[in-house]
């Protein structure tokens, strides 16, 4: 009778395993936007049932995402850091990117605006917030946000690191908009993590529209030849599935029940060159 029993303990298990295919789990790096947004939990259980794989997600900046594919700790990166992806690729670290889809970053501060940066362009607004000492909440962690938050303080001609208006959070996006939230500060934030989290902030969108403000998103495959470890093949069944019809369709339409209009832009087989970059 015990023997039966442990049979059919083994049957389940490998029933169980049976039911991933076997495979190994993909570990996906990935920018705290996608996660807070609530993409993810939309594209991620589609595509374990799809395919057969488990999904690990591990949401960081995006600068600590490729670091993670320098070191064989990823086996697929989806991220929105253009000039980091490009040396990237460059340092061989990748074998293949991809557009995947876009939203837009916006600027967002009390609705009172005491640096008054509402209507003004993305560097106007970087200036008058310097200019004004207005507290300013910055995520400081190397994530594409960061990066983007930085070349827009470059443009404005403005060093704001040793400012004491000038607050670095270390957080992800959702919790340094909270941070923002609660000193009533301004913040550079991706649109669609802004808006899955409005109701709880009392921020408002102040400056949006600038082509500046763009943010792209690709998916990288990871060049399997720098690390024994990456699942090749898993991997690259994540890139597919991100940029196959089917997904790009529910992008597309993610957000629209919610909050009226799509949280992203399908952009998958565009020209790079067509959205600047």
């Amino acid at each position: 009778m015990k023997r039966w029993i442990a049979l059919g303990l083994v049957m389940v298990m490998v029933s169980a395993f049976s039911a991933w295919g076997g495979a190994k789990p993909v570990i996906l790096a990935t920018t705290t936007s996608t996660q807070d947004s609530g993409l993810l939990d939309l594209l991620v259980p589609q595509f374990e049932k799809e395919s057969g794989y488990q999904v690990k997600t591990i949401a960081v900046g995006s600068g600590q995402a490729m670091k993670m594919g320098e070191r064989g700790e990823a086996d697929v990166l989806l991220v929105h850091s253009p000039a980091a992806e490009k040396k990237f690729m460059a340092d061989r670290f990748g074998s293949r990117r991809r557009l995947v889809m876009h939203n837009d970053f916006v600027l967002v501060g009390p609705a009172t605006d005491p640096a008054r940066i509402k209507g003004t362009s993305a560097q106007e607004a970087m200036g008058r917030i310097a200019r004004s000492q207005g507290l300013f909440l910055s995520r400081g962690d190397n994530s594409g946000t960061h990066a983007k938050e930085l070349g827009l303080w470059k443009g404005a001609g403005v060093v704001p690191e040793r400012e004491k208006w000038y607050q670095q959070t270390g957080l992800g996006m959702g919790q340094t908009l909270d941070v923002a939230a609660e000193k009533r500060g301004y913040t550079l934030t991706d649109r669609a993590t802004y808006l899955a989290h409005k109701k709880r902030l009392g921020l408002v969108i102040l400056v949006e529209g600038d082509n500046a403000l763009l943010n792209i998103y690709q998916v990288i495959e990871l060049a399997a030849g720098k690390n024994t470890r990456i699942n090749s093949a898993g991997g690259q069944a994540f890139a597919d599935f991100m940029v196959a019809p089917k997904t790009q369709e529910l992008i597309g339409r993610f957000g629209v029940d919610k909050y009226g209009a799509p949280l992203f832009t399908p952009d998958a087989g565009k020209n790079p060159a067509s959205l600047g970059i």
